[in-house]
C-alpha cells in the first residue's frame, strides 16, 4: 500500500481507503456487525489505514462498527466522519434515501461531535466533514467557528467538506475553498464523470487542501462486471437508474480496453491509478461490500502507474464522450 498526506493536515492517508456505508446501510445489501469487522480488520492486514464513516449511516452504527474493529489500535487508523443530518430527531421520517433535514447550528454540531466520540470510544476525530453541506451551511460563520472551536480542543485534528449526494456541487465547493479553510474536501470523481471533480481539484491543489474521491468506479461501472443483463435488487440504489445509465456505461468502458491489456492491472484497479495521477488526491474509497472486491481494490496500491500516453487518451475520449453513438460530445 502507498500512503499520501492529505493537503497540509500532517495526516497520511492509505490510497485505497475503505467507505464505511456499504457495511451498515443496507443499500448494498444487508451486512452483519461481525461482517463489517471481520472485513474491516481485513482491510488493515492490506494496508488500508483510512476510514470514512458518518453519524448517520445506519444511524451511528458504522461508528460503533469501526469501535469494535479499532478501539485497541485507534492510533493506527486514520477515521473521518460527518455531521450535519439531524438524524436525532428526524430519522424515524426518512423513507429509502431520502434526505431528512439538517441544523448547522454550533449547538447540533458540538452535540453531534460529543454523540460520535462516544460511539467511535475515541477522545478525538481525525477529520471531521460537513456532510453534504449546501450554499446556507457553507455561508454560516458560526458553524466553521464552532469546528475551530472543536479543533482547539482537541477534539478534531481537521475538519472538511463532504460534497454531494449528487455529483454536482461545483458552486458550494469552490466557495467553501475560497472563503473558508477546511482541511480537506470529498467529492465524486471517476474517470467516467470528471465534472465538476477538475474545477474542485484544480481549486484544492491552488489552496493546499487534500482531496478524497468517492464513487472512484462510477457506481460500480469501472468494476468491469456488468453485462446489459445486470440488474439491481429493488433495495439497491443503482436500482433507480435509468436504462440508459447501463447501456451507455457499457459502451463506454469497451474504449478503455487498453487500460488492462497486458498492463498487470484490472479495470477496476486501472480507475483508481488513474485517480493517483493527481497530486492533490490523498486517498479514494472504493464501495467495499465483499473481500474479494477488497483485496482487488487494496491491490491497486501496487499497480503500475498510468503513463502518458495512456493519460493523454484518456483525456481525448473523455472530451469526444468515449465516442458513445447518439450523445452530445462535450464541449
Amino acid at each position: 500500500m502507498r500512503y499520501r498526506e492529505l493537503g497540509s493536515t500532517g495526516l497520511l492517508l492509505s490510497e485505497v481507503g475503505f467507505g464505511c456505508w456499504t457495511l451498515s446501510t443496507g443499500w448494498w445489501g444487508k451486512v452483519s456487525d461481525d461482517e463489517a469487522v471481520r472485513l474491516l480488520r481485513r482491510a488493515y492486514d492490506l494496508g488500508v489505514t483510512f476510514y470514512d464513516s458518518s453519524d448517520t449511516y445506519g444511524n451511528g452504527r458504522s461508528e460503533r462498527q469501526l469501535a469494535t474493529a479499532f478501539g485497541r489500535m485507534r492510533d493506527k487508523v486514520v477515521i473521518a466522519t460527518k455531521f450535519g443530518y439531524d438524524w436525532y430527531r428526524y430519522a424515524g421520517e426518512r423513507r429509502g434515501q431520502q434526505e431528512i433535514p439538517q441544523d448547522w447550528s454550533a449547538r447540533q454540531i458540538r452535540f453531534a461531535c460529543e454523540e460520535s466520540l462516544k460511539r467511535l470510544d475515541s477522545d478525538y476525530i481525525d477529520i471531521y466533514q460537513m456532510h453534504n453541506p449546501k450554499m446556507d451551511a457553507i455561508a454560516a460563520a458560526a458553524a466553521f467557528e464552532e469546528l475551530e472551536r472543536l479543533k482547539a480542543e482537541g477534539k478534531l485534528r481537521c475538519y472538511g467538506i463532504a460534497l454531494g449526494p449528487a455529483i454536482g456541487w461545483r458552486e458550494e465547493g469552490l466557495r467553501a475553498l475560497k472563503e473558508r479553510t477546511p482541511g480537506m474536501l470529498q467529492i465524486i470523481h471517476n474517470l467516467l464523470e470528471q465534472d465538476p471533480g477538475r474545477d474542485l481539484i484544480t481549486a484544492a491543489r491552488e489552496r493546499g487542501v487534500g482531496a478524497v474521491v468517492r464513487v472512484p468506479h462510477s457506481s460500480g461501472m469501472l468494476e468491469g462486471r456488468y453485462t446489459l443483463d445486470t440488474t439491481f435488487d429493488p433495495s439497491d440504489h443503482r436500482s433507480h437508474r435509468p436504462r440508459a445509465w447501463l447501456e451507455e456505461g457499457l459502451q463506454k468502458i469497451e474504449s478503455l480496453r487498453f487500460l488492462t491489456e497486458g498492463r498487470g492491472r484490472t479495470l477496476a484497479q486501472a480507475a483508481l491509478r488513474w485517480l493517483f495521477a493527481e497530486p492533490a488526491i490523498a486517498s479514494a474509497l472504493p464501495n467495499i461490500y465483499n473481500e474479494e472486491q477488497l483485496v482487488e481494490f487494496a491491490g491497486a496500491s501496487g499497480c503500475p502507474d498510468l503513463t502518458a500516453e495512456e493519460l493523454a487518451r484518456i483525456a481525448d475520449l473523455y472530451d469526444h464522450n468515449f465516442h458513445v453513438q447518439n450523445q452530445p460530445t462535450k464541449a
